[in-house]
């Protein structure tokens, strides 16, 4: 019967007498889990404010109509050069209307779907903004404010105004900060557009967008659904694009299939439009794993060398407790006990600077154009983090405690007792 009471009480005078070495043996788990949390919560929280930067703007599925050449040229119809080889030059891209039809009821079909979270529909038209006699070329795309915001983060791009405010403002427009600040122009402030077929409408500015990337806010701006209709002259069906969210961003793909082959449109998966940026995205998830694991090794190598020393120093401690009756197992108890009192203290110390360390970098004012929203550097504090790190700082601590322990077993009292 294994009395613990005696075996700690040994374990933690022998820490105590070699305070200085037990001290260095907890802070090595200590800086090493802090490290760990630090940089782990530090480059996650990093890569998803890039992700976010990225996809949350972008649908999970975009539908619109491609303008392309037919498939099949009239002259492949044609019986008698059915078995030949048809060379078409100058193919010209088939007659076909930028609207998706029956764009509403398709967008009622894919709300009832319960894998979709929202369906909602734009219209995307090329204008020129006028200031002056200078004409400026731009994108104006016609939204639902308030669905946008919802379903796609679009408050969080907005840096003057909001979503109600230009679903509330018939003749509102929401300019890009790159636009805006090429023409000297600000909130309250009108500014016309131009039709490609060279209609002029004059709109007021309710607020200012900022995606981030500069080449986007140069051109970009929103209106009002119905403002972008009547702009062009459409009916109140005029739909050109339909952006998808999903609750399970993996089921974008197939559902993208299915869409094209029932409704005979295009339809791109965000993995498909992204593929380049989620490829970045793995591989910085990857090197910051990578590193943390490491970080966490290394602590681990530190535990079982200073306590390889100590059972080098403690030969007659062993050899007397072996002589009084302990037994071999006891004895590896003794330094297990150590190990895991080590791992323990030094694994909480740990996550305690840890969460210092983050608190005081979410703190740190981060301010860029590409990232108008974010004002402090991102951390994710994930508390899984916190998990891992004193699960690794036990375990680690365990199998480093571990081998030592083993010779300690071993060890013949009467060889030690002679050597003296």
């Amino acid at each position: 019967m294994v009395n613990w009471t005696i075996i700690l009480n040994i374990a933690k005078t022998h820490l105590l007498t070699k305070f200085k070495q037990t001290a260095i043996a907890a802070l090595g788990v200590t800086f090493g889990i802090g490290a760990y949390i630090t940089l782990v919560s530090f480059m996650t929280g990093l890569n998803a404010m890039l992700d976010d930067l990225i996809l949350n703007q972008t649908p999970h599925i975009h539908i619109y109509n491609e303008i392309e050449p037919s498939k099949q040229q009239p002259i492949s119809l044609y019986d008698d050069f059915k078995n030949s080889f048809n060379v078409v030059h100058s193919i010209k891209p088939k007659l076909s209307q930028k609207k998706i039809h029956n764009a509403i009821p398709i967008i009622h079909f894919l709300n009832k779907k319960e894998e979709v979270k929202g369906a909602i529909p734009q219209i995307k038209s090329q204008i020129f903004y006028i200031a002056g006699s200078i004409e400026i070329a731009g994108n104006l795309t016609g939204i639902q404010p308030v669905e946008e915001a919802r379903l796609f983060n679009f408050r969080d791009y907005i840096i003057q105004g909001s979503p109600e405010k230009l679903k509330n403002t018939e003749n509102g427009i929401l300019l890009g900060s790159g636009i805006a600040k090429k023409m000297a122009l600000t909130l309250g402030d009108k500014i016309q557009i131009s039709t490609i077929k060279g209609d002029v409408f004059p709109l007021k500015i309710v607020g200012i967008y900022q995606s981030g990337v500069a080449d986007i806010d140069a051109i970009q701006s929103f209106v009002n659904l119905k403002t972008v209709q009547r702009i062009l002259g459409e009916a109140e069906n005029y739909i050109t694009d339909i952006n998808v969210k999903l609750f399970d961003i993996d089921k974008a793909f197939l559902l993208s299939k299915k869409i094209e082959k029932q409704f005979h449109l295009t339809a791109i998966d965000i993995n498909t439009a992204n593929a380049q940026f989620e490829t970045g995205t793995t591989i910085r998830n990857l090197i910051t794993y990578a590193v943390s694991i490491t970080l966490l090794i290394v602590a681990g190598f530190g535990i079982y060398n200073i306590l390889n020393m100590l059972i080098y120093e403690k030969m007659n401690d062993i050899a007397i407790l072996k002589a009084i009756g302990f037994s071999g197992k006891d004895v590896q108890y003794i330094f297990m006990s150590q190990a895991m009192i080590i791992g323990i203290i030094g694994g909480v110390l740990g996550l305690l600077i840890g969460l210092i360390f983050t608190n005081i970098i979410s703190t740190i004012p981060f301010k860029t154009d590409a990232l108008p929203t974010v004002e402090t550097y991102p951390i994710n504090f994930d508390v899984w983090f916190y998990v891992i790190g004193i699960v690794f700082a036990i375990i680690s601590t365990f199998f480093a405690g571990y081998l030592p322990s083993q010779k300690a077993k071993k060890i013949d009292p009467v060889k030690i007792i002679r050597g003296q």
